[in-house]
């Protein structure tokens, strides 16, 4: 199964949000606007994170996390099965008041009827009450009618008659599985890679971590396929049992060592006076386990030391290739077992609960200690990871880890006020479904890293071609306005403005459009005319709460004063004009400049 959507309730700097999920989820933003918050969040649903005090929001003493799942396996819908709905979704909070800890609840569709409803058990357990109900030939025919009888008779009549039953979707009043506590991966398997991390902790045998579950599957594969493991297993297992005063069936141990013996008579003999005995009793221990412990981690790139002792950037690399190898693992598994679940789904139906075998990668700030190259590639690896069954979620401030053809993974997270709080701005609908294919094709390949840094800017500035990008933000340096939190973007042309708009639009994202008038005295009459067909359909598109344009007569080059533009280097020419000793800035070119920055 995977994530749906999120709902996040008075977590830190989060009001209240809602976040739809794809298969890749991108968290882009500025610093300390909330994506890590949303990290966290998820982590905590996930039983990664304790919770502290400071997780509630400002003075508020509740807080939840909410997941809906979708895409359960049959695994899932049998583990799950009273909170699955019939579009194959669940829905399980994880709240939590402040001073009394947290607990989970599933959302479940509750028959209308009072007396189908698991929470009104308790008034109709007596015999002659239940036996005038509809579901009375569901109940044991003799004996005290108990709770779980009549909710085991609940259960098939809603099952038999569930096309006839109205229902209302609810949060349970009970526990989630009627458990106090859920089990720690129940939902699934998570893997977190915090920003600031030492390899060697990933690395490790212990505890939660990559390397952990990748080597523990590795043990696994060789114990159940290698004789001369099993062999060890069976002599080690033999090993241990000696050492107890009693075999498996209660019996004297007559192998046991004496000098074991001899070492509980001594203690023995301390602890007469306390009326007190002794016995030694050695567990077995898990075989794998020991050979975990024991295991370590050396890398040789040209001097072999534990990973601790390099560099930070081949930290990173090594952290991120212990995640695609393990991915890479349990897809191999996956297809394995669904091979073999066709036959076993049946006799599973009846077996002890079982934990869903979705994964999801949750990395912080990937492009940390990473080259330009190395972040893109990286990159290509999430996606990749991410068709597959894993769930890939990530915040970064690195445009790398941006492509317009996945605009539905970018999720912006903005903090305009503290009133506020953290918000999130995301394009679930189609992104430029107004536009042909050749245009969406254009804007989608021309939205490089370059360019997409838009999606990180506080505000972007469009404007038609390089010149522009070059002379605009040398002025504003100039007349001291210029803002590095301000993103001038280049679109290529005037008349590929309107596709940027689309994207910008949907969004959320503010911007001003800086455009060429071209009615320049040389152009003809159809070329104004075209010009002014572009300029009509700029100012159709901007959103009045977003954006606003600014004009430019005819064009940079005109504003700064020179007549005869060459066709030829005119960013440079253009520049080195503006930067000669003669060059005089106008008022009217100065305010303008002034607009597109305030």
């Amino acid at each position: 199964m995977k994530i749906k959507t999120v709902t996040l309730h008075n977590w830190r700097s989060i009001k209240h949000l809602t976040i739809h999920f794809q298969d890749l989820m991108i968290f882009i933003g500025q610093n300390n606007h909330g994506k890590s918050n949303i990290l966290y969040g998820l982590i905590f649903f996930f039983g990664q994170v304790p919770l502290e005090a400071l997780d509630f929001n400002e003075s508020s003493n509740e807080l939840f996390v909410e997941i809906t799942f979708e895409n359960l396996d049959e695994f899932d819908r049998t583990t799950f099965r009273k909170y699955v709905t019939a579009s194959n979704t669940m829905c399980v909070r994880k709240s939590a008041i402040k001073g009394t800890g947290f607990e989970y609840h599933g959302h479940v569709e509750a028959p209308n009827e009072d007396w189908l409803r698991e929470e009104n058990i308790g008034n109709y357990t007596r015999r002659d009450i239940a036996e005038a109900l509809p579901l009375a030939r569901y109940l044991p025919e003799t004996g005290r009618i108990t709770k779980e009888a009549f909710m085991m008779a609940q259960e098939k009549y809603i099952e038999e008659h569930k096309n006839e039953l109205n229902f209302t979707y609810q949060l349970e009043l009970g526990p989630f599985l009627g458990a106090k506590n859920v089990a720690k991966g129940i939902f699934g398997d998570v893997y977190f890679v915090p920003s600031v991390k030492n390899a060697s902790e990933d690395f490790s045998t212990r505890g939660n971590t990559v390397f952990s579950g990748l080597y523990s599957r590795i043990m696994s594969k060789i114990s159940d396929a290698n004789p001369e493991f099993q062999e060890a297993k069976k002599t080690i297992m033999v090993l241990m049992r000696m050492l107890n005063k009693a075999d498996e069936e209660g019996n004297p141990n007559t192998q046991r060592p004496p000098e074991l013996t001899a070492f509980e008579e001594s203690l023995q003999q301390e602890l007469d006076n306390w009326n007190s005995t002794i016995d030694v009793e050695v567990i077995p221990p898990n075989i794998d386990d020991i050979l975990r412990v024991g295991t370590s981690v050396w890398v040789n790139d040209g001097i072999r030391t534990d990973i601790s002792r390099k560099g930070q950037g081949l930290q990173r690399a090594l952290i991120f290739a212990l995640v695609r190898t393990l991915a890479k693992t349990l897809r191999g598994e996956g297809q394995v077992q669904a091979d073999s679940d066709q036959v076993e789904y049946k006799d599973q139906r009846s077996s002890a609960r079982q934990a869903s075998r979705s994964t999801y990668f949750v990395i912080e700030e990937p492009e940390l200690y990473l080259h330009p190259q190395a972040q893109r590639e990286l990159y290509d690896s999430l996606v990749e990871l991410s068709k597959s069954e894993n769930q890939i979620i990530v915040c970064t401030h690195s445009s790398s880890f941006l492509n317009l053809e996945d605009y539905k993974s970018i999720c912006i997270i903005r903090k305009n006020s503290l009133e506020e709080g953290t918000t999130a701005f995301q394009c679930t609908e189609e992104l430029l479904d107004e536009v042909d294919d050749k245009t969406y094709f254009n804007l989608t390949h021309w939205i490089n890293p370059a360019r997409s840094e838009l999606f990180f800017a506080r505000k972007v500035i469009l404007v038609e071609g390089p010149t522009d990008k070059t002379i605009i933000p040398y002025l504003a340096h100039e007349i001291g306005v210029f803002r590095h939190d301000y993103s001038v973007i280049e679109c290529g042309s005037k008349s590929s403005m309107p596709s940027y708009l689309h994207l910008l639009n949907r969004f959320s994202i503010r911007y001003v459009v800086v455009y060429d008038q071209d009615h320049q005295t040389y152009k003809n009459a159809n070329a104004i005319a075209s010009a002014d067909k572009d300029t009509a359909r700029i100012l159709s598109l901007i959103d009045g709460s977003l954006g606003s344009s600014i004009i430019l007569i005819n064009d940079i080059e005109e504003e700064i004063g020179i007549a005869e533009p060459s066709d030829k280097s005119k960013p440079f020419l253009t520049l080195s004009h503006v930067k000669g000793t003669d060059f005089n800035l106008t008022q009217q070119l100065e305010q303008k400049l002034r607009l597109m920055y305030q």
